[in-house]
């Protein structure tokens, strides 16, 4: 991997790891500075939300200070300059999700595009 596209990995990661802290969540300020304004996501109920639909979500409370969600196997490719994709498997209080998302860079910065999670046993 270039550095340049290590960076661009490091981008991502660092943002979706923004997404899922609960500090950044409750503020629909911090989570429509990663979110792109074509953001779409299929969460792990099967529900399509848009930006609005998600901020909801976000402040309301899905992400408890007291037990963070726990990340493992966070992996990123470059699929093209300015679109990182990442996959990771999520534990949020026993709810267990395959994750992935795609960012892409634009002039304010990286966003997330798109987000999809899969429940998992």
């Amino acid at each position: 991997m270039t550095d340049e596209s290590e960076r661009s990995v490091r981008a991502a990661i660092d943002g979706e790891m923004l997404l899922l802290d609960p500090e950044v969540r409750a503020s629909p300020a911090r989570v429509l500075e990663l979110l792109d304004t074509d953001f779409t996501e299929i969460g792990a109920s099967g529900r399509k939300r848009d930006v609005e639909s998600i901020l909801t979500v976000t402040s309301g409370g899905s992400v408890s200070p007291e037990s963070p969600v726990k990340v493992s196997e966070m992996s990123g490719v470059v699929l093209a300059p300015g679109v990182v994709h990442l996959t990771y498997f999520a534990d949020n209080q026993g709810r267990r999700a395959w994750r992935s998302s795609l960012w892409r860079l634009r002039e304010t910065g990286w966003r997330m595009y798109f987000h999809q999670g899969t429940l998992t046993s």
